[in-house]
């Protein structure tokens, strides 16, 4: 059997400071929405992760 956690939020990405609030997560925080979209790809590749849009201005990168 396989223990341990497998799935982890790595970076919040947003535009709106007031969106997201978060004390164990690191924010990163975009200045339009291509940065925001450019931030995302490069967190992602650099952790490996992958991006997912909650289609309220902000992304997540997680670790599957």
């Amino acid at each position: 059997m396989d223990f341990g956690i497998k799935d982890s939020i790595v970076a919040i990405i947003t535009a709106d400071k007031n969106v997201v609030s978060s004390n164990s997560t690191p924010v990163f925080y975009a200045s339009s929405e291509e940065h925001q979209e450019r931030l995302a790809l490069l967190i992602a590749k650099v952790t490996m992760g992958m991006v997912h849009d909650l289609e309220n201005g902000t992304y997540v990168v997680v670790r599957h």
